[in-house]
């Protein structure tokens, strides 16, 4: 793991426990009905990438068997106490989306929601992703990203030093763009808030 992943790595160790707190008002307002719709279509061997406290494993359908894994060990220990909540079959795993411990061609389904504007290599994230996916399996991404606005996007760019350095996370990626440089193909893109917040359908394209 490079130095910088390891600090990235250890900003979400230390802020795990407040995790959920923090992200409680936004996942009343909109991050649940966001998610039902994110996971409505999984299917077989489904692999989440960067599950951190398990915020998804609520809205997991029965008859599916969900990888869920995580750099951080203590987000980890946080998403155990939801494992009663979830309908489905989950193995939770400490590993870096970056160099993910499986087989090519592993996994039915891939799920990502807000993970991307922390992975430190997000290029080398979705090709691992593309990777593991099965041929005809689909990912499904639910991601900020950097505004196209002429006016928001600047702001976006001057203001990411300021809350990578404090959250550990980067507020203008092009997250459409490096999908695509990985290999892969985007099927469809539903923007949720403006052009900030995108679910994405996308394929292996192999």
């Amino acid at each position: 793991m490079s130095e910088h992943s390891s600090v990235i790595k250890e900003k979400y160790n230390q802020k795990a426990d407040k995790y959920d707190r923090l992200m409680a008002p936004m996942e009343k307002m909109m991050m649940a009905k966001w998610r039902t719709q994110l996971l409505r279509n999984v299917q077989g061997l489904v692999l989440e990438a960067g599950v951190g406290t398990g915020a998804n494993l609520p809205y997991y359908p029965a008859g599916v068997k969900v990888i869920a894994v995580d750099f951080s060990s203590r987000m980890l220990e946080l998403a155990v106490k939801k494992l009663p909540q979830t309908k489905a079959e989950v193995e939770l795993k400490v590993a870096d989306i970056q160099a993910l411990p499986f087989s090519d061609n592993t996994f039915d389904t891939v799920i990502a929601a807000c993970v991307f504007c922390t992975v430190p290599d997000p290029f080398q994230g979705f090709r691992e992703l593309r990777r593991v996916i099965k041929p005809d399996g689909k990912l499904y991404f639910l991601e900020h990203v950097r505004s196209e606005n002429v006016l928001l996007g600047p702001v976006m760019d001057y203001l990411n030093p300021i809350v990578l350095r404090h959250m550990g996370s980067n507020i203008n990626r092009r997250t459409e763009e490096n999908i695509q440089r990985s290999g892969m193909k985007i099927l469809h893109c539903d923007k949720l808030f403006g052009d900030i917040v995108k679910r994405l359908t996308v394929i292996a394209n192999k």
